[in-house]
């Protein structure tokens, strides 16, 4: 793929999360709150929460903001109610693009959903439509220049499905969502921090997008993302630098 990086694209969402921390505060409020609802406000008994609760320290919210959002989850304290939204379609180049969304209402989030497809080159799809594209795992990305041996040693002794090295050197750890903590404990236990760990939709397969195809699937990435009611935006497309 001419130009395409892995690490380059995980270095621009970054940047780019880190240009917005006011959103990234409210994706992560939301959360922190609809995880507490589901699964209560225990971290040790919820890893979904405890999950959000490592990334709430890693954006340096404050403590009190991460406390109302899990008694708002818990009904200790009054706060909107959200419900999980999953929207599916394709962009430039039949690229797939999956959104997921956290909305207290679904008409006003499907139709802004809508919207940015349509603007931007793309149509919205049926439930499954892009499903089966992405695989639902834990992901670890170190960036080019780590120990593949090290990280491939901690990880698949604490039970990770694999470890990739990536034509770009970054390496990649991938898990099942269960075994995510495990296999992050080992890793900061070895001493290895990566760049990047989350629980994740990763695309089976890429489509390489380049020059005004990947403009446009750039814009269609872009206009998802500042949506108010969308937490995460995943696809297929491998767009180039």
């Amino acid at each position: 793929m001419a130009g395409h990086s892995k690490w380059a694209n995980i270095k621009h969402r970054k940047a780019a999360a880190d240009s917005k921390k006011g959103k990234v505060f409210t994706r992560l409020i939301k959360e922190i709150t609809v995880a507490a609802r589901m699964g209560g406000g225990d971290p040790d008994s919820n890893p979904r929460l405890r999950l959000m609760l490592d990334k709430a320290r890693d954006a340096n919210m404050t403590k009190d903001s991460v406390q109302r959002a899990v008694q708002r989850g818990t009904g200790e304290l009054e706060g909107v109610a959200y419900d999980e939204a999953r929207y599916e379609g394709y962009g430039a180049g039949g690229a797939a693009v999956m959104v997921e969304c956290l909305t207290d209402n679904r008409t006003r989030t499907v139709a802004e959903v809508r919207h940015a497809f349509v603007k931007h080159g793309g149509n919205m799809g049926a439930d499954g439509s892009v499903a089966f594209l992405f695989k639902h795992c834990g992901q670890f990305v170190f960036a080019p220049g780590a120990s593949e041996d090290q990280i491939m040693e901690a990880a698949l002794e604490a039970g990770a499905e694999d470890v990739l090295s990536n034509p770009d050197a970054s390496i990649e750890v991938i898990c099942t969502p269960a075994d995510f903590d495990r296999v992050k404990a080992a890793l900061e236990k070895a001493g290895l921090k990566p760049d990047a760990a989350e629980v994740s939709m990763k695309p089976l397969s890429e489509t390489a997008l380049v020059g005004a195809e990947a403009e446009k699937m750039r814009a269609l990435l872009e206009a998802l993302d500042e949506l108010d009611d969308v937490q995460n935006v995943y696809t297929t497309a491998a767009l180039d630098e």
